[in-house]
C-alpha cells in the first residue's frame, strides 16, 4: 500500500523476495501534464510492470465494501509506505500480522507528514527508517526495526528521500522474515513534522544563513523556496552559505550573495515564473540583482 516514488523500491523488494502480493493499493490516477490526462502514480506503474493486481479506492474510512474487500484478501500482513489514505480500524486489524508502516524517520522523532524535510530543516545529523506496527494514532505504533542514514552538510531532500527509500526496501522484507518483537515508542523525544504548504517556502532573510541554507535544501523540489522582487516570486533552487553581512535581504555583490540575520547566503540556481531553471550567473544576465538591492 503506497503511492509515490518513495514506495516503489519496497514494492520491488517484496516482489523480488518471493512474497505472494495479493494486491497493490495506491491512490487513483490523477490528471497531469498539459493535456490533463489521467496518470497513474509511480507505485501503480511499478505494479503494472510486475503484473500485480492494483486497487485504487478514492476513500476508505466509511466504505464498508472496501473494508470487506480488503479482509477477503486473507492477508498475512500489509506493508504500507506513504500510501496517502488513512487506514480505518477494520483494515488495520484484518491482516493476521497487522499493517507494517515504512516510516521515514527514527521514531518517535518526526511523526507526521513531512519527516524527511523536517529532519533537514532542524539540522539533524541523522535520519532513518522505522518499521512500525500501525495503530489508529498518528505514527504512534510500536517499532519492529530501525536503520539509520546520515545527513551531511549538503544533503538535500531528494538525496535523503532516495537513501531512505532504499533502506526501507531492505528493512521491510527483513521485518516480514524475522517477525521481531514490537517495542513501544519512548514517550520522550516526540516531535511532529506537519504537512508543508507553499507559504513555508518563503525565505525570511532575517533568519541565519545556515537556517536558510537548510530550508533551500529541505523544501526543493516541493514546495520550493522563493523570494519576491520586481513583482515576481523568484524560486531559489540551490544556495550555499557565504561570508558577508549587512541589512537582511540586501544584495551584497554581483554573485547574488544576500545578507541574512547572521551571515550571508549565495544563491546558485534560480528560476523566474514560467521560465526554466538557470545557474545564477546565467540568471543574472537576464534579471540583474545589483548590489544594494533589497529583496522581499
Amino acid at each position: 500500500m503506497g503511492s509515490p516514488e518513495f514506495a516503489v523500491p519496497a514494492l520491488r523488494a517484496l516482489h523480488a523476495a518471493g512474497h505472494a502480493i495479493a494486491a497493490v493499493y495506491c491512490k487513483p490516477p490523477r490528471p497531469a501534464g498539459r493535456g490533463q490526462r489521467e496518470t497513474p502514480c509511480p507505485v501503480h506503474r511499478a505494479a503494472l510492470d510486475l503484473g500485480l493486481p492494483v486497487r485504487t479506492p478514492a476513500r476508505l474510512r466509511r466504505d464498508a465494501a472496501e473494508h470487506a474487500g480488503f479482509a477477503a484478501l486473507d492477508l498475512d500482513a500489509a506493508v504500507v509506505a506513504a500510501y496517502g489514505l488513512i487506514l480505518p480500524a477494520p483494515m488495520l486489524e484484518a491482516p493476521r500480522r497487522g499493517c507494517l508502516n515504512i516510516h521515514a524517520s527514527l521514531l518517535p522523532r518526526w511523526r507526521g507528514a513531512a519527516p524527511i524535510q523536517a529532519a533537514i530543516l532542524a539540522g539533524d545529523a541523522v535520519s532513518g527508517i522505522t518499521i512500525m506496527q500501525m495503530e489508529e494514532g498518528l505514527d504512534t505504533g510500536p517499532m519492529l526495526l530501525r536503520g539509520e542514514v546520515p545527513i551531511g552538510p549538503r544533503t538535500t531532500t531528494p538525496d535523503l528521500h532516495d537513501a531512505l527509500a532504499e533502506l526501507g526496501a531492505r528493512l521491510a522484507p527483513e521485518a516480514l522474515a524475522l517477525n521481531p518483537p514490537a517495542v513501544p515508542q519512548p514517550e520522550a523525544g516526540v516531535t511532529y513534522a506537519p504537512k508543508l504548504t507553499k507559504a513555508d517556502g518563503r525565505l525570511d532573510w532575517r533568519q541565519d544563513a545556515a537556517a536558510l541554507d537548510r530550508r533551500v535544501r529541505a523544501l526543493n523540489p516541493w514546495p520550493g523556496t522563493f523570494f519576491e522582487t520586481g513583482g515576481e516570486a523568484i524560486r531559489v533552487l540551490a544556495a550555499e552559505p557565504a561570508t558577508g553581512g549587512g541589512t537582511p535581504g540586501t544584495v551584497l555583490d554581483s554573485e547574488a550573495t544576500i545578507a541574512c540575520g547572521r551571515g550571508a547566503l549565495r544563491l546558485t540556481r534560480l528560476q523566474r515564473p514560467g521560465r526554466g531553471p538557470l545557474p545564477a550567473a546565467d540568471f543574472l544576465r537576464g534579471f540583474p540583482l545589483p548590489p544594494g538591492m533589497a529583496l522581499g
